[in-house]
């Protein structure tokens, strides 16, 4: 049995205790302890006293002095996809293993993309701006999602999950990746270096990869140019990914149709931003990933990987494990 310690940290409004209520319905043969709770009811007095003796701690970060205050600690649980703004070398050289949360977003954020997709082809934005002012007069849509072609710009749990989602519709659909070689769900696959050839009569672009050094500014004035005047940009990636003067200039230009943004460069998006002010471009404040299956997923894999190291012994070869 596992000391399992939750960190204070919500997740995306949620709070870290329904992660401690999911833990519990999923590890009822482990000791869940949620670190917020003791210290409100003054069992401890700073957060790191419940690190002493924990062989897992669930939480959205852990620096060094953390770290120190867990000499038990085999593995930390990240409640969040990304790890970069973690030490890892501080990990590995105390051989503690990182997990993080990927694959936790894709239904949500599939959900999220395609709702914007069809919203903005089927202009239902008009439909409601017009029952506002109680007018009862048609209005046409742009087209039909059927028949056209989609490119999805990362095929992490994200993207495959939206390629899913997708394929229902009757469409084409194009993929960009790292590796190419490994293929994936969409008709095409393409590298990042191939990203002119991928975007060549795409109808969609979802941008939905991580941010690296690889990504920043992958989609800038030239990549843009490539797409039809009529194509509409859909960022739930990062913003630094897009370019956002080059957006806003293709925007205002009419050289694409729309732009739907949950995730702005800079972020978040200033109240006197052009953004803000264009008709055909749709901002969401980094809203895409929130669920309320996000604490109830996230301990699913803890729950699996515990499962895993029941069986082998060992903190390693775990499920979406980063060291």
């Amino acid at each position: 049995m596992a000391t399992i310690v939750v960190r204070d940290t919500a997740a995306h409004g949620i709070p870290a205790s329904e992660c401690a209520d999911a833990l519990r319905e999923q590890l009822r043969d482990h000791e869940i302890r949620d670190a917020a709770a003791a210290l409100d009811a003054g069992e401890v007095t700073d957060e790191r006293d419940c690190f002493r003796d924990a062989e897992v701690i669930v939480g959205g970060s852990l620096d060094e002095a953390d770290l120190d205050a867990a000499p038990d600690l085999e593995l930390f649980a990240c409640t969040s996809a990304g790890v970069g703004h973690l030490d890892l070398d501080a990990f590995r050289e105390r051989g503690v293993t990182v997990t993080n949360a990927s694959g936790v977003h894709g239904p949500n954020i599939a959900e999220h993309v395609l709702g914007w997709i069809l919203m903005i082809t089927r202009r239902l934005d008009e439909g409601l701006r017009r029952q506002e002012r109680r007018e009862w007069r048609h209005f046409q849509a742009v087209g039909e999602l059927q028949g056209s072609r989609v490119c999805v710009v990362g095929l992490g749990a994200i993207g495959e999950t939206l390629v899913d989602r997708l394929s229902g519709f009757d469409l084409e659909t194009v993929g960009v990746r790292y590796t190419p070689e490994k293929g994936g769900p969409t008709d095409e696959v393409y590298g990042f270096d191939e990203i002119n050839r991928a975007l060549r009569g795409v109808d969609y672009l979802v941008v939905a990869c991580p941010l690296s050094e690889t990504t920043e500014g992958l989609i800038g004035a030239q990549q843009l140019g490539h797409l039809p005047s009529d194509a509409v940009v859909v960022n739930v990636g990062r913003g630094p990914i897009v370019d956002t003067d080059a957006l806003v200039a293709a925007l205002r230009g009419n050289k694409i149709h729309a732009a739907a943004l949950d995730v702005t460069d800079p972020e978040p998006l200033p109240e006197d931003h052009e953004l803000w002010t264009l008709g055909n471009a749709y901002v969401t404040p980094h809203n895409a990933g929130h669920t309320p299956h996000y604490w109830e997923r996230v301990a699913g894999i803890l729950a699996r990987n515990l499962e895993r190291v029941g069986e082998s012994g060992r903190y390693d070869d775990l499920e979406n494990q980063v060291t």
